[in-house]
């Protein structure tokens, strides 16, 4: 499991601009099954993304396809997880 905290940079300015291929991208992740949870830092600091059912490198590859990243909006941190106890509800994560 990873963790992805997108940083916005200088160029934040233009989001907007790039929004609906960001969001486009992102319910592609979900379509995949490889994002679990997409959301905003507050306040407005960037976002945040848990991926599953990846390898560190494919998710490396599918970062670069971001508009966001690929516009330098923001950049991406990748954090690796290894959960070691869950809810009940997360089990499938251990796996």
């Amino acid at each position: 499991m990873f963790v992805v905290q997108l940083k916005f940079s200088l160029n934040k300015t233009e989001a907007s601009q790039h929004m609906a291929n960001h969001n486009a991208w992102i319910k592609k992740g979900i379509n995949d099954e490889v994002f679990l949870l997409v959301g905003s830092i507050k306040p407005n600091l960037g976002g945040l993304i848990i991926a599953h059912n990846i390898s560190y490198q494919e998710l490396q590859i599918r970062l670069q396809s971001d508009p966001f990243i690929e516009h330098d909006i923001v950049s991406a941190e990748i954090m690796k997880v290894e959960p070691s106890m869950t809810d009940e509800r997360l089990k499938f994560l251990l796996n």
